[in-house]
């Protein structure tokens, strides 16, 4: 009799007598019965269970296993063929072949998953506590869905009957065959398509032997792109731990490559990864995501991404374009209107590399010039104003913030440098306020608006210079810097309507001033702008070809209306004589057609005394020294000569040295014509009505 039996006869026999042990209740001992008998019944149930489906395979689960899937999943789920779900022996063993998830409704496509062969083990508690764990998975002839829907709020992956879009959590997975299968990838809010093929994997002894490697094609918005990645592991499974991502995109001409370690397959959230892109113009590759910036020439950038939800952060980036360097960092976020905000610095800028920003193409500019580059843009022959439309569609569709600061530009004529812009695009309305930059010792202070949301494009330009030395300024163009003290300052500020620069200045009504207040100018270049030959003649034979003359108050002003600039007034009064200015230019044809004159304060026998006119157009204007006046006055003089006698041929070229003296104060206000006054404060007669006739 074995132990069991003899305690139950010993309860019976003690029973019947009426002994109790002490201290022990009746009821316990039956308890103990129960609870023996219920774990050798569910032992006993669990144990029929396994070895039944462990001889049957669990094939007979089938129907059972579709019908409570789809109604967790909330989809749709069918095995097309041989079925299997059993412990073998400890270890969940699935297999299915033909099995299909469908998607949800709103999806694209009906499936959302579908295997031609299925096989997987896998840890039974993990099902219920934590992260799945896959120990071994073969899948063949696998295709994989996964799609957002437009308002970015629910996604395939995401079972149930709510929906939603929770990430993509991807199993533990300790070795896995894979092979022939491919991933579709659709997010409608960027709006980005990803149709991937997954290369053959292999893995064994919990390692990879080669890297998990996807390659594919798909378009970005409406630009088509190819790509090529790699899942390196070599001290991790294929999920378990890190995973080392490699990955190439080709699109629009640039190349973009990415890396870094992810905490899983899918994971990308608040992930720092190393991004290189390069290509022919960095303006193609913002302009697949629908951002328009001027053209660049070849440009090679690197920088850490992280992406947190909606929003994309280049951080640490620095690199080149063309031949200026660019460094800082770029915020993109992709809501419901997509937004730039960046800090850069540029150390050196190139002027060919600034081209761009008033629209020439700068590998234009750098091999045949800027009328070449102006002509690309649909300008007219020898027009030097860009005819490139702004991107209006383009510049309504995003907004932007920029703060960019360049230290020196790179120009052989005007010294540039301490650049800072602060842009601002706001539905359509670009703003570059405030601009600023030192020229030559000056400062330069602008506000620029391109208003698109208007149409035409409602554009001003107002444009403000500071006191400059005129010597350094124009070094560039021929001026000695030494024995030239005078300085320049002054304002643009023009309004017009059009999409392009050109069109915007052909229709600007406004004005335009420069003022010179008292200081020197090297005398050769006042002389040869009055074209006073007995002056010039006296100076050079007294040695003094070099001295500086008194340069007393000066303005160059023209008042812009419809396009037009007209004189309104250009007059320069110097020690030795007052310069005056008539006539005008067009910013439509880009014409020039201005005279000037010069008459001495004092007695000059050999005096051209007649208009220097200024024609051509703005990429090539012409000096005209022999103007039809002069031409008039030396044929009067060859008349005296021939009717009276030689030294009566010579009173056609004197200078009675009658020019009144300007009056400064209306000159250093930057007045209109009307508003001039001689020295007596009479009104001027000599610097015309403000009209564009230079004949005026």
């Amino acid at each position: 009799m074995d132990a069991a039996a003899q305690i139950d006869v010993q309860d019976h026999a003690r029973e019947e007598t009426g002994h109790r042990p002490p201290g022990k209740r009746p009821d316990r001992t039956r308890l103990l019965r129960i609870l023996r008998n219920v774990l050798i019944a569910i032992v006993a149930l669990v144990f029929a269970a396994w070895l039944v489906l462990f001889i049957t395979k669990g094939r007979f689960l089938k129907h059972p296993f579709e019908r409570i899937a789809s109604s967790a999943a909330g989809r749709q789920v069918r095995v097309g063929g041989d079925f299997q779900l059993y412990f073998a022996p400890l270890r969940i063993k699935f297999l299915a072949d033909g099995l299909s998830v469908s998607n949800p409704e709103w999806a694209g496509r009906p499936q959302m998953f579908a295997a031609r062969h299925i096989e997987a083990r896998i840890a039974p508690l993990s099902l219920l506590f934590g992260r799945r764990h896959v120990h071994t998975l073969d899948l063949q002839g696998g295709a994989v869905d996964l799609e957002w829907d437009k308002a970015h709020g629910r996604n395939s992956w995401t079972f149930g009957s709510g929906g939603g879009g929770k990430p993509f959590e991807f199993p533990r997975i300790d070795r896995a065959t894979i092979s022939d299968t491919r991933v579709r990838y659709l997010d409608p809010q960027m709006p980005l398509l990803a149709n991937l093929v997954v290369d053959p994997v292999t893995s064994t002894d919990a390692r990879i032997g080669k890297a998990v490697s996807l390659r594919g094609d798909g378009t970005l918005r409406s630009t088509p792109f190819r790509v090529s990645a790699r899942l390196l592991s070599p001290d991790a499974t294929v999920n378990r731990g890190s995973n080392a991502l490699e990955l190439t995109a080709w699109a629009a001409n640039n190349q973009v490559d990415v890396s870094g370690t992810l905490p899983s397959i899918a994971d990308f959230e608040d992930v720092p990864l190393k991004v290189r892109a390069r290509g022919r113009d960095l303006s193609e590759l913002l302009g697949i995501i629908d951002v328009a910036i001027p053209q660049t020439r070849r440009y090679a950038l690197k920088a850490q991404l992280v992406k947190d939800g909606e929003t994309y952060r280049f951080t640490g980036m620095t690199g080149t374009f063309g031949q200026s360097d660019l460094s800082g960092k770029l915020t993109v976020t992709n809501a419901e209107r997509l937004r730039l905000d960046a800090v850069l610095a540029t150390r050196r800028l190139d002027i060919v590399d600034a081209a761009p920003f008033i629209g020439y193409n700068p590998d234009i500019v750098a091999s045949k010039g800027a009328v070449a580059a102006a002509a690309a843009t649909g300008a007219g022959a020898q027009r030097v104003l860009p005819d490139a439309a702004l991107p209006v569609e383009t510049m309504q569709r995003f907004d932007a913030g920029l703060d960019w600061k360049v230290g020196v530009v790179r120009s052989r004529n005007v010294p540039v440098q301490n650049i800072a812009l602060k842009l601002s695009l706001d539905r359509g309305r670009l703003a570059l306020s405030p601009l600023t930059f030192s020229m030559a010792r000056g400062d330069v202070a602008s506000d620029l608006v391109f208003d698109t949301r208007q149409r035409p494009s409602a554009v001003s330009y107002d444009i403000r210079l500071k006191s400059t030395p005129m010597g350094r300024l124009l070094a560039g163009y021929g001026v000695v810097e030494s024995g030239t003290t005078g300085t320049i300052g002054g304002r643009i500020k023009l309004e017009g309507r059009g999409d392009t620069i050109h069109d915007s200045l052909a229709s600007a009504s406004g004005r335009i001033a420069f003022i010179m207040p008292r200081g020197t100018f090297w005398t050769r270049n006042v002389q040869l702008a009055e074209l006073d030959l007995g002056t010039f003649a006296s100076k050079m034979f007294e040695g003094k070809l070099k001295k500086p003359v008194q340069l007393n108050c000066g303005l160059v002003a023209f008042t812009v209306r419809g396009g037009t600039a007209a004189a309104d007034p250009i007059l320069i009064d110097t020690s030795k004589n007052v310069i005056t200015g008539r006539g005008g230019f067009s910013f439509d044809t880009e014409a020039l057609d201005m005279g000037f004159r010069a008459d001495g304060k004092k007695f000059s026998l050999f005096s051209g005394q007649s208009p220097v006119g200024i024609g051509g157009r703005f990429a090539k204007p012409s000096l005209q020294v022999i103007s039809p006046q002069l031409l008039g006055r030396a044929g009067v003089g060859l008349g005296l000569a021939v009717a009276a006698t030689p030294v009566a041929g010579l009173l056609a070229f004197v200078d009675v040295g009658d020019a009144k003296s300007a009056a400064c104060g209306p000159v250093l206000s930057g007045a209109n014509a009307q508003s001039q006054r001689t020295a007596k404060g009479k009104p001027r007669d000599d610097v015309g009505s403000g009209r564009p006739d230079k004949n005026d």
